[in-house]
């Protein structure tokens, strides 16, 4: 992964008023705020906005689990999005997604997948590459997936390239509990 250097600082939530930190505070996992979310409080009518769609594709949408991190760890992966692939690498084991997995994610569509999650793995690149999901990869996921689903399955690359691009050109640097973070 390619270091990045920060060049949003995170916002002193306490400086906020109450409306402006409810939308950063009401995405916090366990009393904690995590990095990408303190650098977004920069921007309150953004992030106001933008979590209710981050949130259908983290939660609430119509695919698989191990499916959903696939995407968003190949896509983290493509995009060389540090601070993505640390969160999303810990969400997926947690999830019960493999060591092994993690490192075919990283080699992509053939490092020895089934065909569909091959087929997962194509479409985070055909539309890293070249923005639209190729036919064949459609024909594969398409025998499996139903039309929400593909829907589903394009958004969540998406919304994670979005994220990356973020990620990377704010330069949000690691939370603290992730491998890797910088100890300050």
């Amino acid at each position: 992964m390619i270091k990045r250097t920060q060049r949003i600082d995170m916002r002193d939530l306490s400086k906020m008023t109450a409306e402006d930190r409810e939308p950063v505070e009401k995405n916090a996992m366990n009393g904690r705020i995590f990095n990408i979310f303190k650098v977004l409080a920069n921007h309150p009518k953004l992030v106001k906005r933008w979590t209710p769609f981050a949130g259908h594709i983290l939660s609430k949408q119509t695919l698989p689990f191990r499916d959903r991190e696939l995407l968003i760890l190949r896509i983290g992966w493509l995009n060389q999005a540090e601070y993505e692939f640390a969160q999303h690498e810990q969400i997926a084991k947690r999830g019960g997604i493999s060591e092994q997995d993690i490192e075919k994610i990283k080699q992509g569509p053939k490092a020895g997948w089934n065909a569909h999650e091959a087929a997962l793995m194509q479409a985070a690149d055909d539309l890293y590459e070249n923005s639209v999901v190729s036919d064949a990869t459609w024909a594969t996921l398409s025998k499996t997936y139903s039309t929400e689903q593909m829907m589903d399955m394009v958004f969540t690359i998406g919304q994670y390239n979005l994220v990356s691009w973020a990620l990377n050109s704010f330069g949000v640097p690691l939370d603290d509990f992730l491998p890797g973070a910088r100890k300050v």
